[in-house]
This record gives structure tokens, sequence and C-alpha cells, in this order.
């Protein structure tokens, strides 16, 4: 079973304004001691995807300071996942696939990238966790906890009791998704989330952001 980090960063790419905000925030993130980052990009524009993600791993593997961070490089550091597409999963050499309901089944997905990459999948009630968890999705995602604006059209919140509910249906690593901060993020740790994933509440001065979240999920 795999072990996910407490603070599970998004990257939106819709959220930076060009590519260079996408990688400055990715840099300041990694500083802060983040060791897994996943790439979203809902543009459906697959070459400006592929191209993003490609420069990312690119940037993160080439920066300055990697030696500082392990012997072996950065980019061997921090797990990169590709939000939607397994086929740009690949391409882009990623170490894993996050995927919703809407999209290609767990074990489609599985079949295209293989045994060792990670794969996870977006659950919103007790019934799609239930499904999930037969599959060979190495975590699953609970949400939106909160209400959140990171999704245009996201599914009904859960809340803490959702979570807690999944926390009871699965063993597998469980991600809590959908407007958690700084704030709250401790309450749904304690609920059962093994980890916290977060998009808008990092944006704003990334590292500082993710060094606070660390001292909050403690």
């Amino acid at each position: 079973m795999i072990v996910l980090p407490r603070l599970y960063p998004i990257l939106d790419a819709g959220c930076f304004p060009n590519a260079v905000g996408l990688m400055t925030a990715a840099e300041e993130l990694v500083a802060a001691g983040v060791s897994l980052i996943q790439y979203r990009n809902k543009s459906g524009d697959a070459g400006v995807m592929l191209e993003q993600a490609r420069d990312l791993k690119q940037h993160l593997r080439s920066h300055p300071d990697a030696a500082k961070n392990t012997s072996l490089g950065w980019a061997t550091r921090v797990r990169l996942i590709m939000n939607d597409r397994a086929d740009l999963c690949l391409a882009a050499e990623f170490d894993g696939v996050h995927v919703g309901q809407e999209d290609l089944s767990p074990e489609s997905v599985r079949g295209i990238i293989g045994p060792e990459r990670w794969l996870g999948v977006s659950t919103h009630n007790a019934e799609q966790i239930r499904e999930a968890d037969l599959t060979s999705a190495d975590y699953l995602a609970i949400g939106p906890v909160f209400a959140t604006s990171s999704k245009d059209n996201p599914d009904p919140v859960v809340g803490l009791e959702g979570v807690r509910q999944a926390r009871a249906l699965t063993r597998k690593p469980l991600v809590a998704i959908g407007g958690i901060t700084r704030a709250n993020a401790a309450s749904v740790m304690e609920a059962g989330a093994d980890s916290v994933a977060v998009i808008s509440d990092l944006l704003r001065e990334p590292r500082k952001s993710a060094e606070e979240f660390f001292r909050v999920l403690r």
C-alpha cells in the first residue's frame, strides 16, 4: 500500500496567468517540502497540457537547488500526478494519474499506465467509495468536503461526516478535497483523511502557505 504525503497540492493551470507563474508556484511548493504535486488543466488542449507537463518535470529536475534536496535530484523526490489523462501521464513520464467519475474507468486506466504508476480515483458518495475500493486504485479521494470555487459544477458537499463515512468504507489511503484551508485542515485529518488536496489556499505565497499547512498537519 502506498503512503500519501499529508499535503497534496494541485496546480491548476487555469489559476495562473501563464506557464511561468505555474512553474514558479511549483518551485515554491517544493522549496517548502512538498513531495507530490498534481498537474491539472481543464482547457482541453492536449498539446498545451503535454508541453506544460513536460516543462514542469524538466523545470523541477534542472532546478539549481536540486542537489540540496536529494542526491538523486529534485524530480526524483517530487512525485508528479496527471489529472484525467492517462495518455499524457505516459507521454510526460509522470508518476501517476488521477481520474474522476466521468473519465476512463480505473481498470482501463490501469491497463494504460501499468502496475507501477500511482492511480487515484475521485469519489463523491458512499456508493462510489464502495465501487472504487474494489478497483486497483492506489488511493481514493472524497469530496467536496466544503464548498469550493475550484470547479464550475461541483458535486454536493459531503462535509466532515462524508470523510468519516469514506474512512469506514475503505482501507485505501484517503485524500479529502474541496474547500480545504489552513483553518479547517486539521478537522479533516481528524475525520479520517490521510491527506488533504488543496488548490486555492496555496495560490497566494505558495511556499509560505505550504509551510503553514505542514505546521497544521503535524
